[in-house]
């Protein structure tokens, strides 16, 4: 599993910064976050690549993180039998991809799905073959919701010893074994996969949470997450902004990390009045509270490895 920073700026985009974006990328299926204007600029520096795209997850309908949506449909319909994508997020995204596409008159030749939050408590947004993906809303000055990735549990770990043991040769029965199917041995007995199986072992969790104050749902949205992407907008000097703007200080941020307890916390959806030389003042605050963590740049690229 790759998480792709696409971009990891607010607002509007800079010219040393675009805007936040985390592009998930899993056996070769990509899960976008976040498509703010101008998205596919970086989405081709970092050699994505638009055929896996699956799914595009929106946080909330404000410009920076859904204007470059239709950029992205558009970049997707210049391929030859592109599958269909799915698109999650509020209510009204929907309606907002529809217009732009009536408006613009661009077409499209892949299948566009839509699942918009129901306004109730149900914690899984999608789910395939892979992985699922879990919403929850946050406090900001319109509706929004944050986001986490949950990579399906994997089969325990394979005990080679008690295979042998049980009669069973090592060659294809070994696979099918773990794989969870049950085998027949060469003496007609039915061997199960749990008899030759450690638990299950957890699959990789990442967070993605920006534009919001700080509220209990992203506690629960990051914990125990080998990756959690939160904003940090604003360092604390400038707490002023980030209360009237609904929006979080890097401080915040660390607060909540130091409660959930991911493995890693990069910061993200940071202000345009900081420079690249800033980034630094940013870690350094978040880290006095909360480690390991990072401001992210651009085109940053993170390997989330198992927690094992």
């Amino acid at each position: 599993m790759e998480c792709i920073l696409v971009g990891t700026g607010g607002m509007m985009p800079m010219p040393y910064r675009m805007l936040s974006s985390l592009a998930v990328r899993l056996n070769g299926k990509v899960y976008l976050f976040d498509a703010g204007e101008g998205a596919q600029i970086n989405w081709k520096k970092a050699r994505i690549g638009v055929r896996g795209l699956k799914l595009i997850a929106v946080t909330h309908l404000h410009a920076d993180h859904c204007l470059g949506i239709p950029g992205m449909l558009m970049l997707k319909a210049q391929m030859e039998s592109p599958e269909p994508l799915t698109i999650i997020g509020p209510p009204g995204i929907r309606e907002f991809v529809t217009q732009c596409r009536k408006t613009l008159e661009f077409q499209i030749n892949y299948q566009i799905d839509y699942i918009e939050w129901p306004g109730d408590k149900t914690g899984i947004a999608f789910s395939d073959e892979q992985l699922r993906i879990l919403w929850e809303p946050v406090k900001h000055t319109r509706f929004c919701l944050g986001y986490r990735l949950e990579e399906f549990d994997r089969p325990g770990k394979f005990d080679s010893q008690k295979a042998l043991a049980l009669g069973l040769p090592v060659g294809p029965l070994w696979g099918k074994l773990q794989d969870g199917l049950s085998v027949t041995a060469p003496d007609n007995r039915t061997i199960s996969p749990e008899q030759v199986l450690g638990p299950p072992r957890r699959g990789r969790h990442v967070a993605y949470v920006v534009d919001t104050r700080p509220v209990p749902s992203i506690v629960s949205l990051c914990k125990e997450a080998d990756m959690a992407f939160l904003e940090g907008m604003f360092l604390n000097e400038h707490s002023e902004h980030a209360d009237e703007k609904g929006h979080m200080t890097v401080t915040e941020a660390a607060e909540i990390a130091k409660k959930a307890n991911p493995a890693r916390l990069v910061l993200v959806h940071i202000s345009p009045r900081y420079e690249k030389s800033d980034l630094g003042r940013l870690e350094e605050e978040a880290a006095a509270i909360f480690k390991p963590v990072q401001a992210g740049r651009d085109l940053d690229l993170f390997e989330v490895r198992f927690p094992e």
